[in-house]
């Protein structure tokens, strides 16, 4: 089992509990999600996502299945990129997530999780996954089953934030996400658990495996091509192609 990081036994006892205990969190908490993620990325958040799926190679007229679609905060950047001859699916574990969700017309959301994904053997052309890859239980699980899921020659995009290896950044990123960012959600969320959900999420980055990690497990599930660019010195973006036969 490769899960993604240690259990963090301050929000749950055991690993077996983790996924029920943080899709209850999310489902408290998704009304309040796009509002804590703006100010979290100071607006900045919509234009990234775009741009990253733009180098992840995502044209139009793809299939795309964004994996972990929450809100749909990667979903519609998606949508706008794939065009009316295009098609995006969104599949998120948490259907209080699926609720608060707002996609353009012709998005299909689907309740499911990365390692069972509610589709068929080679239904997309490119999978993304925003933010979400630190939440699933075995990366070599949900790998395969992206594998699976995506047609010969498609693509694969993963974004995700990693802790700074300096000791001083890792320190000012830290006391923003796990300081600031809390009381922020604080004071603007309506539901109480808004500020444990910023918590939990530095508490995950700083946790997570390292993008060594990461690669050697998309390259297992029989990837090719895997690689990662960095922006900022935080922002992953892990891509990868599944080989034409």
């Amino acid at each position: 089992m490769r899960a993604p990081h240690p259990p963090l036994k301050n929000y749950y006892a055991h690993e077996a509990d983790r996924g029920e205990w943080l899709r209850h969190l999310f489902d408290r908490t998704a009304g309040d999600y796009d509002r804590v993620e703006r100010v979290m990325a100071w607006g900045s958040g919509s234009w990234y996502r775009r741009k990253a799926l733009l180098r992840g190679g995502l044209m139009p007229g793809m299939r795309i299945l964004d994996v972990g679609v929450g809100t749909g905060l990667l979903a519609r950047e998606a949508a706008c990129l794939v065009g009316t001859s295009g098609h995006v699916t969104g599949v998120d574990p948490s259907a209080g997530m699926l609720e608060s969700a707002v996609v353009p017309v012709g998005v299909k959301l689907l309740l499911g999780r990365a390692e069972a994904l509610p589709l068929s053997a080679g239904a997309a052309d490119f999978i993304s996954m925003g933010y979400a890859l630190r939440h699933v239980a075995d990366l070599s699980v949900v790998f395969r089953e992206f594998m699976r899921v995506l047609a010969p020659g498609g693509r694969l995009c993963i974004l995700e934030i990693t802790a700074p290896a300096g000791r001083a950044r890792r320190a000012v990123l830290k006391a923003y996400m796990r300081g600031v960012v809390p009381v922020v959600a604080r004071c603007i969320a309506r539901h109480r658990d808004a500020p444990e959900l910023m918590r939990y999420y530095w508490d995950t980055i700083e946790a997570c495996a390292s993008p060594s990690f990461i690669m050697a497990a998309i390259a297992d599930a029989g990837f090719v091509d895997v690689r990662r660019t960095v922006s900022l010195g935080i922002f992953s973006e892990y891509g990868a192609r599944k080989a034409d036969p």
